[in-house]
């Protein structure tokens, strides 16, 4: 007999199906969320069920756990912890623990692909092209891999898997990767997913009007309060607004924070982890704490909402070889050009600032999180960069 402890998102329940594919009515499964599976593992524990293999995937356990995990698996029992968070490297310090990031080859891993890769490997399950995609899917949406490789196929898994319950998704996939060749969504599905995607779009253009920008602890985010589509929302708003280093997205219903960013340089699990959450590099969270909710929510509350760059400007655009005109809501100017190869200026007021740019974007990006500025209209553009070149 198997039990199953996983997470309950698309990642954690990728393993389910994967492991209901090895073994069937044999498997026990339970998902979890982040705070309840450490009390999974004390009562699978204290129960002590023999002839039992346990599997923990996507999720890591507490000290206690670690402690009386270690010791059941010195006593004999069979457990196997498989993750993929950085946050639990220091479980490969015991012979049950499997934790991997990354491949040797440099490519992100996921839960479903590790737990897949083990089950393959110990003999539990033959490989087939099918189950290889669905787990490139999964893998690829939770690594935010997907948006790198623009696969819109793994984030529309990902929206289907939340369309549906648990039991019903779970179903649907073990049957279509038992008896097809290769991996697809139905045309019910296909249909579904097409109106889900509009929705999405409507949802998302709608909070970009909500979001706010606060300097917290050396970093800037956009905070925006919302309780659906995050990595979705998470995404966009960072497209959206680049100067921004993360999304914070705040849940007050579930009293849960999400933190998404599209940069290289800023890891938002180590945000996560100052309010004793955890997770990706690119995406984490964490709970509402008091000192959470301070930042997020209390000292975010009174600030004004982020002005959208105009979408329809055919002349005043970034990089723009003439330069590019921001405004902000004090009614000041601000014209940031390019004064040679690798050097961009700004003049405010006429008057050029001291601070010089190696890219339009650093400079963009001074602009917005000192000033608040957003880009000025067309008209407003035409007039500025006349009287620029005529005075010039």
């Amino acid at each position: 007999m198997y039990k199953l402890l996983s997470h309950n998102d698309l990642d954690g329940v990728g393993c389910g199906i994967v492991a209901k594919l090895a073994f069937g009515e044999d498997v026990e499964i339970r998902y979890n969320s982040v705070s309840f599976l450490n009390q999974e593992v004390e009562k699978f524990l204290d129960q002590k069920i023999e002839n039992t293999f346990l599997f923990i995937t996507d999720l890591s356990v507490n000290e206690e756990n670690t402690i009386r995990l270690d010791d059941y698996y010195k006593k004999g029992g069979k457990v196997q912890l498989i993750d993929h968070h950085k946050t639990a490297l220091h479980l490969n310090d015991f012979e049950w623990g499997f934790v991997s990031v990354q491949d040797e080859d440099g490519t992100l891993t996921s839960a479903t692909s590790l737990l897949y890769e083990y089950l393959v490997k110990n003999g539990y399950m033959t490989p087939s092209p099918a189950v290889d995609e669905f787990v490139e899917l999964v893998r690829q949406y939770d690594t935010w891999d997907w948006e790198r490789n623009n696969n819109l196929e793994a984030q529309r898994l990902n929206a289907l898997f939340y369309l549906i319950s648990f039991d019903e998704f779970v179903e649907k996939m073990v049957t279509r990767l038992k008896e097809n060749e290769h991996f697809f969504f139905d045309e019910l599905e296909v249909q579904i997913l097409d109106m889900e995607e509009k929705k999405i779009d409507r949802y998302i253009r709608r909070k970009r009007r909500e979001l706010v920008q606060k300097e917290i602890d050396g970093l800037y985010a956009g905070v925006v309060y919302a309780e659906q589509y995050h990595s979705e929302l998470g995404n966009e708003l960072g497209k959206e607004y680049p100067h921004l280093d993360y999304i914070a997205i705040v849940n007050i219903g579930g009293k849960k924070l999400g933190f998404r960013t599209i940069h290289d340089h800023v890891d938002v699990s180590k945000v996560a982890g100052t309010y004793g959450g955890g997770g990706h590099v690119k995406a984490s969270g964490c709970n509402l704490t008091d000192k959470a909710y301070q930042n997020y929510c209390l000292d975010t509350f009174a600030l004004e909402p982020l002005r959208e760059d105009p979408k329809k400007n055919e002349y005043n655009k970034k990089d723009s070889p003439l330069g590019t005109l921001f405004e902000n809501k004090q009614d000041d100017i601000f014209f940031l050009y390019q004064v040679s190869k690798n050097q961009w200026a700004i003049n405010h007021k006429k008057t050029k600032l001291p601070q010089t740019f190696p890219t339009f974007l650093q400079g963009e990006i001074f602009l917005r999180r000192n000033y608040g500025a957003w880009l000025a209209r067309d008209d407003k553009y035409i007039r500025y960069v006349m009287d620029f070149v005529k005075h010039k």
